[in-house]
């Protein structure tokens, strides 16, 4: 292992320091000494060095001069070498090997002052190289004799031998020393896994033994929880048939009690229609002005007071009723024997009363033949009386229809002249127009003729005079846009002085144009589609319905005609009087329509036609409320215009989005084309 290795180097390189000769024992441990207690001792001498320094005094004083003069210059004394010796090796070698060789000192003095130089050279190395190849030396070797020189040869192969043997030895066990370790480790490592392993099979067993303690408790707690659900839904099914057995009963006996109020409900109704019943055959008991005639006075009465008796015997078991109990069986054959009774008595009047009518009808046929004589006579005196007032009445209508064609004419050629061609022969037509509404007599194709010549006259020129105001709008007007002025004006004027035919023509004007309402009728039930499309201003006739371009034109027409009369007024009229159908009408028109759901091409050629005509005076009179409502509609109604109309109805649409982006773009409405100025009146 890596960490192990430089922990053994470290304490190699500690041992081999030359300022810390530090002794290393790895078994402190057990002994259960401090890992620093060696080195915190004092430094002493080993008690073997006494040995030593014993047998270094024995030894001959030649041999120690020899020794010592050898030695002088190259190592130092005996005293200082033995314990380096000593301390050297017993730090690198193990206990037993220090004893060897303690014990074998005594006998091996030389041979332990040679290693012990040997030693010391080992840890100077340089020093023993130097001394070996110095040849300063050579001359103190030489002193030696041969034996010596033999001898300390062989002391130092000795030495070198034991030397390489000691490396060998702490070599190996230093291999054993890690093998040991390696296997220590590995035997701690297998021990702690299976102690692991141990105490993973512990928590398991102890796990599982709880995991079946609390199964067994589950199972016992579910055993003993079914047991109490077992109790709890036997109690249950037995309550419940207690309560099904009493819900039956209480069923059974509200069955009952519902099946007696039912007959007992069905009893006294069958009592009350007995007695109504009995009620109204008694009414026809009583004496009326028929019976009276049909039957004699006797009968009359004997009838009325049994009748009164029978309703007397009804109402008595009526009576019970009332206290709140239901009539009994009894009760109702009593009613019904009544009844019955009544209904034969009924029988045995109305027998009578027969055969007395049988003989009145037989008077009255006799007494109608003679009257049907004298009718027929008075008949052929009124039958010649009514063929004389025919021929009266004949020749009065012919005169009738004579007058009603002179009045028509005088009153629709004066509407059928309206020019623009100047102011003067416009107050002409009016002229004549209000001289005729007036009374007074006109001249119409070389004849003077005046509503004062029959009752109806008035009433009959107003309606014909609203009716072409009308006809000019739809027709004149929807071919030259600029006629509608002219036409409206004289109208305005007419409604100024004659407020009924200005009541007339919008009567006119809503008949043909139900959008001049404004109105959508809507088509109601069983009603004929052609009568619809009549209703919706559609000419109808035996070629079939008007197309759609015709119809619009028609409608434009109109509504031009409408939207000219109410921005218009007779100059010549009362400045100080109120218009009769102002601008008012056209802000509640425009409004009423913003506020209905738009048709597809007929909303937005009513609006484009309308607002060319009248919008230039709305705008006059109304301004910022005005543009408000502009501008209403083109942002909020004109999409829903354009939701409405398909593609190929989109001409009146663009018209009148152009319209109203270049009046909310210029902030102006133009005034309409064919509008009358100023110098139109005076000319």
């Amino acid at each position: 292992m890596p960490s192990e290795n430089l922990r053994w180097e470290t304490l190699q390189a500690l041992k081999n320091s030359p300022k810390g000769k530090i002794s290393f024992d790895p078994y402190w441990s057990e002994r259960g000494e401090h890992i620093l207690a060696g080195c915190k001792d004092v430094l002493s001498l080993s008690p073997h060095s006494a040995v030593i320094l014993e047998r270094l005094g024995s030894l001959p004083l030649q041999k120690s001069s020899f020794l010592s003069s050898s030695s002088r210059d190259s190592s130092p004394g005996p005293s200082e070498e033995i314990p380096a010796s000593v301390s050297s090796t017993g730090s690198v070698s193990d206990i037993n090997t220090r004893n060897v060789l303690l014990s074998a000192a005594p006998s091996l003095k030389n041979e332990r002052e040679q290693t012990s130089n040997d030693e010391v050279k080992d840890e100077n190395p340089e020093e023993d190289v130097s001394e070996v190849s110095s040849p300063a030396l050579l001359p103190s070797i030489s002193l030696l004799s041969p034996k010596a020189m033999e001898t300390a040869g062989r002391i130092i192969r000795f030495e070198e031998e034991h030397r390489e043997k000691a490396k060998l030895a702490l070599r190996l066990r230093q291999e054993a020393q890690e093998k040991l370790v390696v296997s220590v480790a590995n035997a701690e490592s297998e021990q702690l896994k299976r102690f692991e392993e141990l105490m993973e099979l512990k928590q398991r067993q102890e796990l599982q033994s709880m995991k079946d303690m609390m199964d067994r408790e589950t199972k016992e707690s579910m055993g003993r929880q079914e047991k109490l659900k077992e109790e709890q839904r036997h109690r249950m099914k037995i309550l419940n048939l207690r309560l099904r057995e009493a819900e039956q009963q209480r069923l059974r006996e509200a069955e009952l009690e519902k099946q007696r109020q039912t007959e007992g409900r069905e009893r006294l109704r069958t009592l009350n229609t007995i007695q109504e019943e009995i009620l109204q055959l008694n009414q026809l008991l009583e004496p009326s002005s028929r019976t009276r005639t049909e039957l004699p006075a006797a009968s009359i009465s004997s009838y009325s007071t049994r009748g009164n008796q029978l309703c007397s015997q009804v109402s008595e078991v009526v009576r019970k009723t009332a206290e709140g109990e239901f009539p009994s069986v009894e009760d109702m054959m009593a009613a019904e024997r009544a009844l019955h009774e009544m209904r034969a008595l009924i029988r045995l009047m109305q027998e009578e009363a027969a055969k007395a009518q049988e003989k009145k009808k037989k008077e009255e046929e006799q007494e109608e033949e003679r009257r049907k004589q004298a009718e027929l006579q008075a008949q052929q005196e009124a039958q010649k009386k009514a063929t004389q007032a025919a021929k009266e009445k004949l020749q009065k209508r012919f005169q009738e229809d004579k007058l009603k064609l002179e009045l028509q004419k005088a009153a629709t050629i004066p509407v059928s002249q309206i020019a623009s061609n100047s102011g003067s022969q416009l107050r002409e037509i009016f002229d004549k127009i209000d001289k005729l509404l007036s009374g007074r007599p006109v001249v119409s194709g070389g004849k003077s003729v005046s509503t004062s010549m029959h009752p109806q006259g008035l009433d009959f020129v107003g309606y014909k005079l609203a009716e072409k105001f009308v006809k000019q709008g739809e027709e004149e007007v929807a071919s030259h846009h600029e006629a509608a002025f002219p036409i409206a004006v004289v109208a305005s004027g007419v409604w100024e002085l004659h407020p009924q035919v200005g009541d007339l023509i919008l009567a006119h004007l809503h008949k043909k144009c139900p959008y001049a309402v404004p109105h959508y009728p809507p088509m109601k039930e069983g009603t004929p589609v052609e009568e619809y499309q009549r209703i919706l201003g559609y000419r109808v006739d035996d070629s079939g319905v008007e197309g759609q371009d015709s119809f619009l034109k028609r409608m434009s027409g109109m509504i031009r005609l409408y939207a000219a009369i109410i921005q218009l007024r007779w100059p010549y009229g009362s400045k100080q009087a109120v218009a009769p159908h102002g601008l008012n009408h056209g802000w509640r028109w425009l409004a009423q329509m913003l506020n209905m759901e738009p048709l597809a091409d007929i909303t937005a050629t009513l609006l484009f036609d309308f607002l060319e005509v009248c919008g230039n005076a709305l705008m006059k009179q109304y301004q910022i409320q005005f543009w408000k409502l502009i501008l209403l509609l083109k942002d909020e109604y004109f999409p829903r215009i354009e939701a409405v109309t398909s593609s190929g109805q989109m001409g009146s649409v663009i018209r009148l989005k152009q319209f109203l982006e270049t009046s909310l773009q210029s902030r102006q409405i133009s005034p309409p084309k064919g509008q009358l100025s100023s110098t139109f009146w005076r000319s």
